[in-house]
């Protein structure tokens, strides 16, 4: 493994280690426990039809008493979730906003937020900078943990491959 991939890998288990992934897993309960954790309300939103028509599938906008997910609803509901955990990586990495917070952009996207309330506007669009890198590995890592294979310890060497990859373990009753 690069060495910059096991650090980013380490970098999101840290943080993953610290989060209580409700079981069963359901991203709904995630998201109350999150909102109970960080004493602040987080509200899931379909996002603007603006926002998918600049190539943003997900959104995180943190204020000063709430945070909001935006995430795209006309994909598949895995999709969605991946997009919500997205997000929520970038909160539970606490990620200072870019180009979107600023000015006419977050007004291009969400007309009728004022300026003064979004302190962080995150817009995914790529996976080329290092806050990007670290939440779409979250997301990742958390959906591995959440994983009902992932709650069940196979015993032999087939049956732990195949809960690596994501199948059904032959030895598990």
């Amino acid at each position: 493994m690069p060495k910059k991939y096991a650090r980013l890998h380490q970098r999101c288990q840290l943080v993953l280690d610290k989060l209580s992934v409700p079981r069963p897993f359901a991203i709904d309960t995630l998201c109350q426990e999150l909102s109970a954790q960080r004493r602040r309300p987080l509200h899931l939103h379909p996002l603007p039809q603006q926002a998918a028509r600049n190539n943003i599938c997900g959104m995180w906008l943190a204020t000063e008493t709430d945070d909001h997910i935006f995430f795209e609803q006309r994909t598949s509901r895995v999709h969605q979730e991946h997009i919500l955990l997205h997000e929520i990586g970038h909160m539970l990495f606490d990620h200072c906003g870019g180009d979107l917070s600023r000015g006419e952009a977050s007004q291009t996207l969400l007309p009728d937020l004022s300026s003064q309330l979004a302190q962080r506007l995150l817009g995914r669009t790529s996976y080329t900078n290092r806050q990007e890198q670290e939440a779409e590995m979250l997301a990742s890592l958390l959906r591995i943990r959440a994983s009902p294979i992932a709650a069940r310890t196979p015993h032999s060497a087939l049956g732990r491959l195949e809960a690596a990859l994501g199948t059904r373990a032959a030895d598990e009753h």
